[in-house]
């Protein structure tokens, strides 16, 4: 039934987003930006495509990665590209930054949320320009950041306090691709939409570049993976206590109130 809020005719594409990215991770480093992500596109909780490149080139100076649901950052890129366009039309020998691109998609982004009908994303911007490294985030909602160090999605809570402890701001090229490596496969371990097929990119001044995909070396002999379930004897019996408990009290609840609706037989 139609309302004044709601009609049979409203879109809902992404109040439900369908195939989904996982973490994005970025640092800066001393000659520029590193910036990381896995290839996996998740089609609800399968993970459906292993070849989903989430990591792009935006202008001379920029790069941008991204978290979240896939066509709505396919779209985002068709914004990118007409900003791009309209900017090298000025032919002016100027040519936007990164901060430029991130303030850009910070006010898309608030745009979106306010029509009610987001972009499903959380992204990542990073470049070079005139010297001066930049490294930014945005969320779905608009809100936005900038860091040393930034990561979207599980990466905020199982990357962010590694680069907290191990981060530093005269990291070469190879630590710093071996610190992101840490982070990518400390979420492999523990975030079930990750896979083990990932791309690392890094721009400077003289440009960008994009790893081919590649896995990481992995261990999965733990003694917590080997037998998850040490430690966690009897938990069952008490979820099945509070379980009874819960049905007992609600029928106790349902018999007073029947009495006190008919009385007593």
């Amino acid at each position: 039934m139609d309302t004044l809020l709601s009609s049979e005719g409203d879109s809902q594409r992404t109040q439900y987003p369908y195939v989904t990215g996982t973490s994005v991770i970025g640092i800066k480093y001393k000659d520029g930006i590193l910036m990381a992500a896995d290839m996996g596109g998740s089609y609800g909780s399968t993970i459906r495509y292993k070849s989903v490149e989430r990591l792009k080139q935006v202008g001379k100076h920029s790069l941008i990665g991204a978290s979240g649901e896939i066509s709505d950052f396919q779209e985002i890129l068709k914004y990118l590209d007409e900003l791009i366009l309209h900017d090298n039309m000025w032919d002016d020998g100027n040519s936007l930054g990164p901060k430029e691109v991130h303030n850009y998609l910070t006010r898309v982004m608030y745009n979106r949320r306010n029509k009610f009908d987001p972009l499903w994303n959380s992204l990542i911007i990073g470049g070079v320009k005139n010297g001066h490294k930049y490294l930014g985030s945005v969320s779905m909602i608009g809100v936005h950041f900038e860091d040393d160090h930034v990561a979207t999605g599980f990466g905020n809570h199982l990357a962010r306090p590694i680069l907290r402890e191990e981060w530093r701001e005269d990291l070469t090229f190879e630590e710093g691709v071996k610190l992101l490596e840490k982070c990518m496969r400390n979420l492999l371990y523990r975030d079930r939409s990750a896979v083990n097929k990932l791309q690392i990119a890094k721009i400077t001044e003289e440009g960008l570049t994009v790893s081919q995909p590649y896995s990481l070396k992995t261990f999965w002999n733990f003694a917590a993976f080997q037998n998850p379930t040490v430690g966690a004897e009897g938990s069952w019996i008490l979820c099945l206590m509070m379980f009874c408990c819960t049905k007992t009290c609600a029928f106790v609840d349902a018999s007073f109130s029947f009495i006190a609706r008919h009385g007593s037989a």
